[in-house]
């Protein structure tokens, strides 16, 4: 599928995105998506936000510090927007046009839910922010890997509790703040359904891969029927 530029470049490649709260899985899925498309023979690319360049890691790294723990929302949106802008230009389109798939654990849409809807930004200003900050690339597929706040912040919290580490500053959000950011995601569902598809991701990993994968080939299957490469 084509994924189009705001000044025309065609790219070639397939973007697919996954989003969600913390705690959802979306690293896993990524990575055994990755292995299946990799046995498939295609080329993948596998990256993340904040990050993804070296600019994009050290500006994950100010994001996740709790010593930035009274960081404004305005402050913290233009983070997100530069390590985005970098990532755009520098690894996701670069890799598109070598026909690359390229999967990234998360991209705009978690601006448009964590600081639009969860910090109170407003969706629309947040879209349009994205817009510039990504010459208006947008994913060709997302996987919205949804699940209660409640159950997303238990499974966080053990996993810093196993790994015996104190959860960074994007992980210490209330859970008001998570359900604001759930509902801000379900409205992106509703506004793109043919983009976003909505994953139970209280589901065994297995089944979710296999609902993912099935997608990710119906997917390629309509865009092959509509002649698009």
């Amino acid at each position: 599928m084509y994924a189009i530029r705001g000044n025309g470049v065609k790219a070639r490649g397939k973007f697919i995105t996954f989003e969600g709260i913390e705690g959802v899985g979306k690293s896993t899925q990524i990575h055994l998506l990755a292995e299946n498309l990799r046995d498939g023979g295609y080329s993948v690319l596998v990256t993340r936000e904040p990050g993804g360049t070296p600019l994009g890691e050290k500006i994950r790294a100010i994001l996740s510090d709790p010593a930035n723990g009274n960081m404004s929302a305005k402050t913290e949106l233009c983070l997100f927007l530069a390590a985005r802008a970098q990532h755009t230009r520098d690894l996701i389109l670069p890799a598109l046009l070598e026909g690359t798939v390229v999967l990234s654990d998360r991209y705009a849409d978690a601006s448009v839910a964590y600081q639009g809807d969860g910090r109170g930004l407003g969706p629309e200003f947040v879209k349009e922010q994205n817009d510039w900050a990504t010459d208006g690339l947008a994913p060709d597929l997302t996987f919205w890997l949804d699940l209660p706040p409640e159950l997303g912040l238990s499974r966080v919290v053990k996993r810093f509790a196993d790994q015996g580490v104190a959860p960074d500053r994007l992980d210490q959000e209330t859970l008001e703040f998570y359900r604001r950011v759930r509902k801000g995601y379900h409205e992106l569902a509703l506004q793109t359904p043919a983009r976003i598809i909505r994953v139970q991701a209280e589901q065994p990993v297995e089944k979710v891969q296999k609902e993912i994968l099935s997608a990710f080939k119906q997917f390629v299957r309509k865009q092959e029927t509509s002649g698009v490469s």
